[in-house]
């Protein structure tokens, strides 16, 4: 205790020392950020901006509502460049950690303070962080990397969320807002340019109010060329994407206590994986077979030695432009679809009756070659090489809450009923699509045969059901103007069911059926210590639900794990209001943690059997943390700031199921760095008297420390610093009627820096005996610089 409170003070003293010596900004945008409808928004422009929030199911003031919350408003998505939700990888809310599910764009891995769940392609696995679009729950990882329609803001929820959120919110909850119909006609369409070939345009339409109903129209589509070509012909690349979708939203209004929002929206997404890159060959230095040693040995390794390297694979440490090996892939797809209705009903001044319905579907086809002979198996002469990761998921949910919400004297209340359901099923296959020659000079492409969907060897198919029942209920009592005691709790009956039908091309039945019961308590003290002082101490808890691992030969259960949350808080702003200073404190004890046991083996028809066992851990997983966030406007044309996650964790040792012994092994938490740190500006100087046309500067940068990407390798992925930037005139006037034209030149990691963002070392050592699996460390490494330009007309 005594090491992680040194820890703790040494952080907190770096933390001022940064805060005072470095101007940046924090993760949230003043002006843009609340709703348009939002009440608390009128104030002088002196200062900075009341930001509105709905985290506690009702709209508060950012700074008066007793949770760990970072919001990004529409200004601020727009001048990131952010499009889709990996965009927000590179660290600009310090907390949140967003990565692609292994090299691919068709899922991805969403975490907060340390709860980051890696493996997301299976059917009965669950997230520890909720995404939510209007406060709808997105139960898969599949469908995450759409492209955003026009988002009011995006409020990211730190620490568990089990009472109003519910279930698989330990680590917390990310909530997409999107923009509401006005009932007045306006919009504005984009359009853009940029480099690898990339292009975005987007309309987004509102309809004069007719009858009490106001109709909003949003439609986009963004494009990118690969960013890896890849050399055979015909093929698609790497880091390519083709995103395009649609949403129409209705609110009918017919009395001022009545409102119904109905939207649908569907999506596509288009896109390859990162590529697989070797970084490294025999790290471990084990003796190399020859050509002859293994044509003496009948074509096999001889034994204690691995396969030597052909000539044609490229080792390095850099970013790729092109792919040393040319193979057959075309893109992975992901289309969703959604229809909400939410109900509203102000009965009396104390309660507000809310229904909210919704059904959505998730379809995924996974074509990932990204390895080439990256990966195992290892080159033998005349044999097939290069995995091309297939899968086939679909998910139906559909969900149903009932929500009373209001307040009586001084109690704040909200109480609500909640159902949920889904099935979802995957089919996948890993067949090779190369062939070597004699001697790792060439290769010839296998027949396309063996990788079409209807015919591949199916390494494993599985399903599950999934129904989820809660009651939930939290009520505020305001004590005085200056201190409020909040108490809440949820109870939650879990039941899950499905079958591995197929295992390794052969019908088998695994099937698993589980009940949980689980009940989750809040209780927050908040104190108002003086104007512009807010002070809170918060005790939650959350949990994430159990399952079974399709890539299990066994389809083998896993128990649900929970997590305890100690928060200390302090919500400032002072100097008139043109500083914002929020500080938090948390210790998170979570108990039964799930973490991934896994491996690629090599099996003797050639493919890789990709085997992975989930646990729970045993004893405590303890994670803390420090989380702070500064903005400051020392000018009304300036404003700076920055936000800083400070993450400390120790997990204990567990017994590995995948080796013989169960040897007790460490393990990691993924993609949480110690120290994370995010700063930006924004300058805007006027350029006209008669009109708001005027220049404005953006400027971001993000650093992330190393950290691990695999809960059972222990090998750490670079440091990052990302920097982003936007120039643009806005509101140039183009007619009397209020049309104005924004033209804007921006930038997505300016100084094209490179770095490992996800590494293996799977394959660095033998597996059982096994020599043929050992050729070295594979990485992926992010994005290089992009750039380009946008136009917007308002009308």
């Amino acid at each position: 205790m005594n090491r992680l409170a040194t820890r703790l003070s040494v952080s907190a003293a770096a933390l001022a020392a940064v805060l005072v010596a470095s101007p940046a900004l924090a993760a949230v945008e003043p002006a843009a950020d609340a709703p348009a409808d939002a009440a608390a928004e009128s104030q002088d422009n002196s200062g900075l901006v009341d930001i509105v929030v709905t985290a506690t199911k009702r709209e508060t003031n950012l700074q008066q509502t007793p949770i760990a919350i970072a919001v990004m408003g529409d200004e601020d998505i727009k001048k990131r460049h952010v499009q889709s939700l990996l965009d927000l990888g590179d660290g600009s809310i310090p907390s949140l950690r967003v990565a692609t599910y292994e090299s691919r764009q068709t899922a991805l891995t969403v975490g907060i303070r340390g709860i980051v769940p890696g493996d997301a392609n299976q059917p009965a696995r669950e997230p520890g962080v909720g995404v939510y679009i209007d406060g709808i729950y997105l139960a898969r990882q599949h469908g995450l990397n759409a492209g955003l329609f026009e988002v009011e803001r995006i409020e990211v929820l730190k620490g568990p969320q089990g009472t109003l959120f519910g279930r698989n919110t330990e680590g917390g909850a990310v909530n997409l807002v999107s923009k509401a119909p006005t009932g007045e006609f306006g919009g504005k369409v984009i359009a853009g340019l940029g480099n690898f070939g990339s292009y975005n345009a987007g309309l987004h339409l509102n309809l004069p109010e007719v009858a009490g109903f106001s109709v909003k129209v949003d439609g986009v589509i963004s494009h990118q060329d690969p960013t890896v070509k890849n050399p055979l012909e015909g093929q698609t690349g790497w880091n390519q994407y083709h995103r395009y979708g649609g949403r129409i939203a209705t609110r009918w209004k017919p009395t001022d206590n009545f409102t119904a929002d109905f939207a649908f929206d569907t999506s596509r997404d288009e896109n390859t994986p990162f590529y697989s890159q070797l970084i490294n060959y025999n790290p471990e230095n084990y003796p190399v077979a020859s050509l002859a040693e293994i044509a003496a040995n009948n074509n096999k390794l001889p034994a204690g030695k691995i396969a030597p390297l052909p000539s044609v694979v490229v080792v390095t440490g850099e970013r790729m432009d092109v792919a040393d090996i040319g193979v057959p892939q075309q893109v992975s797809i992901g289309e969703t679809q959604g229809f909400s209705g939410n109900l509203r009903w102000k009965v009396a001044d104390e309660v507000e009756l809310r229904s909210l319905t919704a059904w959505r579907t998730v379809d995924s086809e996974q074509w990932d070659n990204s390895g080439g002979a990256h990966r195992t198996p290892s080159f033998l002469p005349n044999t097939s090489f290069s995995r091309y990761s297939l899968s086939f998921l679909n998910a139906r949910q559909f969900s149903q809450e009932l929500q009373a919400v209001g307040t009586v004297s001084a109690i704040d209340y909200v109480a609500g009923l909640y159902y949920f359901n889904e099935r979802a099923e995957e089919v996948a296959g890993t067949p090779n699509t190369n062939k070597w020659n004699a001697t790792g000079t060439g290769y010839t492409i296998n027949d396309a045969m063996t990788w079409q969907r209807n015919a591949i060897s199916i390494s494993r198919a599985s399903y599950a059901e999934s129904k989820s029942y809660a009651a939930f209920g939290q009520v505020t009592w305001n004590a005085s103007d200056a201190l409020k005691l909040t108490v809440g709790g949820r109870y939650t009956h879990d039941q899950k069911e499905g079958d591995l039908y197929k295992v390794k091309n052969v019908a088998s039945s695994f099937p698993f059926k589980f009940n949980y019961d689980r009940f989750d308590p809040l209780a927050i003290l908040a104190w108002q210590a003086s104007d512009g002082i807010n002070l809170y101490a918060k005790y939650s808890t959350g949990y994430r639900a159990g399952g079974a691992s399709s890539r299990s030969v066994n389809f083998a259960t896993f128990g649900p794990e929970h997590v305890k949350s100690y928060e200390i808080g302090a919500k400032t702003e002072f100097l008139d209001r043109r500083v914002r200073f929020n500080l938090v404190g948390y210790m998170m004890d979570r108990e039964n943690s799930q973490f991934d046991f896994d491996f690629y083996i090599p099996q003797s028809n050639g493919t890789v059997l990709h085997t992975l066992e989930t646990v729970n851990a045993a004893g405590t997983t303890k994670i803390r943390g420090i989380e702070a966030d500064l903005t400051v406007r020392p000018t009304d044309n300036l404003t700076i700031g920055a936000s800083y996650a400070y993450t400390y964790w120790k997990v204990p040792p567990t017994p590995n199921p995948l080796v013989a012994g169960n040897p007790l092994q460490p393990l990691f938490l993924v993609y949480t760095p110690p120290h994370a740190f995010s700063a930006n500006a924004d300058w805007t100087l006027p350029l006209s008297s008669s009109s708001d046309m005027a220049l404005k500067f953006h400027v971001d940068a993000n650093y992330s420390d190393p950290h691990y990407s695999f809960d059972n390798e222990p090998v750490l992925v670079d440091s990052s610093f990302l920097v982003n930037a936007r120039l643009s005139v806005a509101d140039i006037p183009m007619t009397d009627n209020g049309q104005t034209l924004t033209v804007a030149l921006w930038a997505r990691n300016v100084f094209n820096e490179s770095h490992i963002y996800r590494r293996s070392n799977a394959n660095r050592n033998p597996i059982d005996g096994a020599y043929n699996t050992v050729v070295g460390d594979y990485a992926n490494f992010n994005a290089p610089r992009t750039f380009g330009v946008e136009a917007t007309v308002s009308f």
